[in-house]
């Protein structure tokens, strides 16, 4: 069970840090999620993503202190540059579109090729249908985005990050169920290691080249 936890209380003691990525079109509403998961605050004044941007929010899951770092990247087609990197030691993502307008969620498809081609093989993918909150505008049925989600194993909720809607479920159900993955493997990364075969979503560090990466920490690897 996940509980909310602060909103970055740096002296807290981190056991695991998590790498959720957060892709889709260009204004479906992707930084005004995370702005009000990381710090529970919505701007009608957002301006476009320039690049690549983080932001962390530590909650506790089984009894365990997960620090998430969010990472929040233009979805203009000039900045596919920074694919690799931006999906590097990522084990979760939220994968978004605008229940407004169709062509964000046709161009769905291709997020999750491109992320299933850079990220760890292993990791959790939500589908998220924002702006709920402009229902009379809706251009795509709840029921076609799960169907889509059923037929790729992708987790799905509508949100809205203006009402505060099902955001906090959207990355809690995403960092809980990293959290266990990572628990079962450690019940066996042991015997893994030792023959040289490193379990996945398991390493050293977080955000640094090789594989993707989630680890218990003795501190955390930043502040908020």
């Amino acid at each position: 069970m996940a509980s909310g936890g602060g909103y970055g209380d740096a002296s807290q003691k981190i056991d695991y840090v998590f790498k959720v990525v957060l892709i889709g079109d260009s204004a479906v509403g992707k930084s005004q999620i995370l702005a009000r998961f990381a710090r529970n605050e919505f701007s009608l004044d957002s301006k476009a993503t320039i690049g690549v941007e983080f932001q962390t929010r530590t909650l506790v899951i089984q009894h365990k202190s997960v620090k998430a770092q969010i990472w929040d990247t233009a979805g203009q087609e000039r900045y596919r540059a920074v694919t690799s990197a931006y999906y590097r030691g990522a084990v979760g993502a939220l994968l978004v579109y605008d229940i407004t307008k169709r062509q964000t969620f046709d161009h769905i498809p291709r997020w999750l090729e491109e992320l299933r081609a850079h990220a760890d093989k292993n990791i959790v993918i939500m589908l998220v249908g924002n702006k709920t909150d402009l229902e009379d505008q809706r251009a795509v049925p709840t029921e076609d985005a799960k169907e889509f989600a059923q037929k790729e194993g992708l987790f799905f909720l509508e949100t809205s990050a203006m009402e505060a809607r099902n955001v906090e479920d959207a990355f809690f159900t995403v960092l809980t169920e990293i959290f266990n993955i990572v628990n079962k493997k450690n019940l066996t990364a042991g015997d893994d290691q030792a023959n040289g075969n490193p379990a996945s979503l398991t390493g050293k560090k977080i955000l640094v080249p090789g594989p993707a990466q989630v680890i218990p920490e003795k501190k955390a690897c930043c502040r908020s």
